[in-house]
């Protein structure tokens, strides 16, 4: 079967046009075969956090790339259609505007999910390409624009999630406001992350990761950076693995450089130069406090290009048509 899945996020909008696989030889697993995969950085958050309501200009840059995804999605054939919306929606008053623009485009009643649903999706995209064991759970870390996500399980499923209003576009608008970030604005945006790993706690017993391993737009760019690559490519981001003083000194950097600087650099889209240091702020602090609570386990982290957006188009198979 071929399935549509998109995210739209506080920062990005991305599309997954796909066919289903299922593998005998793996339990019956489903698999994705891509088709069609593209992101369009709409910044549909914009000044979400401060307002509480979706701007103009931002309903505008997200309508447009969904009549672009509407007829991509027709003109390929996908029997199934779901069009999930997260952070910044969740927490827009004029929500409503937003949801009946996209129906009118796209003909699918889009869905803003609760943050544990957010979570769940992550892991499940994260996981149906990365091997899982029993009894050795991993902690997956969906880094967004308005928000990240914690989950924690293993091949048996979900043990404990959390979603946490801290993104990379929130933080930015919160904190950052000097080119680049004063060590005070760092400061302050480091005691608010660390706030939010606090809160994740409550929920998620994070001291029993096995490992980790990072999606989102923020993480695979800090990874870009990190492996110095001439271009963004994600057959070489996909399934690497860092050690955290690697990680570490490709977040300093990032948060060091000036927009002009980080726009220069061969991976970055000019829509991500803006926030990749709040990113990199925060993908830093989470890091070092897994390997404190798991004693120094936690040594190394594994990038994921499959995430939401893959558990999105995996979940089609069990709702109706659309």
């Amino acid at each position: 079967m071929r399935v549509a899945g998109i995210d739209c996020g506080t920062n990005s909008i991305r599309l997954l046009v796909a066919d289903t696989q299922d593998e005998a030889g793996d339990g019956g697993a489903t698999r994705l075969a891509d088709v069609h995969r593209e992101m369009r950085i709409v910044r549909l958050g914009q000044g979400v956090d401060a307002t509480g309501i979706l701007a103009p200009e931002a309903l505008e840059r997200t309508f447009a790339a969904v009549d672009d995804y509407a007829e991509t999605i027709r003109s390929l054939g996908a029997e199934r259609v779901r069009f999930v919306a997260t952070s910044a929606t969740r927490d827009a008053r004029n929500r409503d505007e937003f949801t009946d623009g996209i129906r009118a485009r796209l003909g699918v009643a889009p869905e803003v999910v609760p943050g544990l649903e957010e979570a769940s999706l992550s892991f499940s995209g994260a996981a149906s390409v990365l091997p899982l064991e029993s009894g050795r759970p991993v902690v997956v870390v969906d880094l967004g624009g308005g928000s990240t996500e914690f989950v924690l399980g293993d091949a048996d499923g979900v043990i404990g999630a959390r979603s946490i209003d801290m993104g990379c576009v929130r933080l930015t608008e919160r904190h950052l406001h000097s080119d680049p970030p004063t060590p005070a604005e760092v400061a302050e945006a480091e005691d608010d992350v660390d706030r939010g790993i606090e809160e994740a706690l409550a929920e998620v017993p994070l001291a029993q990761a096995t490992a980790v391993i990072g999606v989102a737009g923020s993480i695979t760019t800090i990874t870009a950076h990190a492996l110095a690559l001439p271009s963004y490519q994600p057959e070489r981001i996909h399934g690497s693995e860092l050690s955290l003083a690697e990680i570490e000194t490709a977040c300093g950097s990032l948060l060091g450089l000036s927009h002009e600087e980080r726009v220069a650099l061969p991976y970055m889209h000019p829509g991500r130069a803006d926030v990749i240091g709040a990113g990199a702020l925060v993908w830093r602090r989470v890091l070092e406090r897994l390997a404190q609570l798991t004693d120094g386990r936690i040594a190394t982290a594994i990038t994921s290009e499959h995430d939401i957006l893959d558990g999105i188009a995996l979940s089609t198979l069990g709702r109706s048509a659309g």
